[in-house]
């Protein structure tokens, strides 16, 4: 498993195809759980579990769930825990929910790179 992390429009998914040579991304804003298991790639990570949250469902035991069934993905997800706390409690729960299951992720991953205006940097891995 690989994780890329950064700020929204950081350049994630560019530097992710350079990087591991995948053209075919699977989206978290339209994918199914189902396909989460079979994707080589996840853009939007961030967002599947916002639509999870949204539709009553646990992302409790995800992180475990992908090392299990799709331990080769690479996984993009941005990251939410800088700046303000927001005031609702969903977006509070959703940010900790994204924060929790990409730290249990990057505990699985091999390689975790982070992105900032389109250049990454190996936080973890071979190249750290």
């Amino acid at each position: 498993m690989k994780l890329v992390i950064g700020g929204s429009f950081q350049g994630k998914l560019n530097y992710a195809k350079k990087t591991f040579g995948l053209e075919e991304w699977l989206d978290g804003n339209t994918c199914s759980r189902d396909e989460l298991f079979r994707a080589r790639g996840i853009v939007h990570f961030h967002d599947f579990i916002k639509r999870e949250l949204k539709a009553g469902r646990s992302v409790d035991g995800l992180a475990e769930e992908l090392e299990e069934k799709n331990p080769d993905v690479v996984i993009l997800s941005n990251e939410l825990g800088y700046g303000v706390v927001p005031v609702d409690p969903f977006d509070r729960k959703y940010r900790e929910a994204v924060g929790r299951t990409c730290e249990k992720l990057a505990a699985f991953s091999e390689e975790v790179h982070r992105v900032v205006c389109g250049i990454g940097q190996v936080i973890k891995g071979k190249d750290a």
